[in-house]
């Protein structure tokens, strides 16, 4: 197999070991992201993220947890495959020689060109899989976008073409693409700093699987740490109301989400988000390195 082959196939193995570990985590952190600011004197619907999952279960059941699956598992093959082999082309086109290892600094530019990559392919999969999540969290807010009960993905996007085109599917890229970039550039980054630290040197080759674990998971937090804010703003822009808009852009968001709650309002499901990502990138790394070192 060739090395872009490896890669697609690898990133496949991966995004799913990712997806099945994480989503609970991302569907509370939507949740919370996306409820609607309450009233003066009156409580919000979720106090945190515990709340937020007693409320969704007896609501829901656990399958409530995976709400919004769908779109990400459809697409999950095609969204790692782009994002490892986008990496990995860049790394090829950043190594001085074949064979050498790359440095932390080009781990970093090799993540940041994947994440402009995969932020074509991230936005209408987001878009879907919010518009999914946040439906009970906005159920009783008076916003329109909630008046239709979704079926699931699939009626998702044909209400959304309905309502917006197919420009309405890329509502929030450039959100998107500010939090792909740098967090990508992040991720990998810190996963190649910390995978030299433990290997002792830049020849990472003999790294157990804990270590593996160890690499990957604290990578995946250093990505949500360095672009939480922007990923509030694209999800109360990807769940808002296509006709009646109340954000007119990611500006306008961020004005208004600081003018209501404070900065505090930026980081709305930051626990889930934290929660979910090292468990979910650590089973997303090594079952790339596993399955990436088995193809050869």
């Amino acid at each position: 197999m060739g090395d872009v082959a490896k890669d697609l196939t690898a990133g496949t193995v991966g995004g799913a070991a990712q997806l099945i570990c994480g989503h609970p985590f991302d569907t509370i952190k939507v949740k919370l992201q996306s409820q609607p600011a309450p009233l003066p004197g009156q409580p919000p619907k979720f106090s945190g993220a515990m709340d937020a999952v007693r409320q969704t279960i007896a609501a829901e059941g656990p399958r409530g947890l995976y709400k919004g699956m769908g779109a990400p598992l459809a697409t999950v093959a095609a969204f790692n495959a782009v994002l490892f082999s986008a990496r990995g082309q860049m790394e090829a086109l950043l190594r001085s020689e074949p064979g050498t290892p790359l440095t932390v600094n080009q781990q970093i530019i090799a993540g940041a060109g994947a994440g402009v990559a995969v932020s074509f392919m991230a936005c209408p999969t987001e878009l879907i899989k919010c518009r999914l999540q946040a439906q009970s969290a906005l159920a009783g807010s008076g916003s329109v976008a909630v008046a239709v009960k979704y079926g699931g993905p699939m009626d998702v996007a044909r209400h959304v073409l309905r309502s917006g085109g197919t420009r309405g599917l890329f509502k929030g890229l450039f959100p998107t693409m500010a939090r792909e970039v740098p967090g990508n550039a992040a991720m990998f980054g810190v996963y190649e700093a910390l995978k030299q630290y433990l290997a002792g040197g830049q020849d990472t080759s003999g790294l157990g699987r804990g270590s593996l674990l160890v690499a990957g998971g604290l990578a995946g937090a250093s990505f949500w740490v360095s672009v939480y804010p922007t990923d509030v703003i694209k999800s109360v822009i990807q769940v808002d109301d296509y006709k009646n808009p109340k954000f007119s852009g990611s500006i306008d968001a961020l004005r208004k989400i600081l003018a209501s709650e404070g900065v505090k309002g930026l980081y709305k499901g930051f626990g889930p988000a934290m929660a979910r990502s090292v468990p979910a990138n650590a089973a997303c790394f090594l079952a790339y390195e596993v399955t990436r070192s088995s193809l050869g």
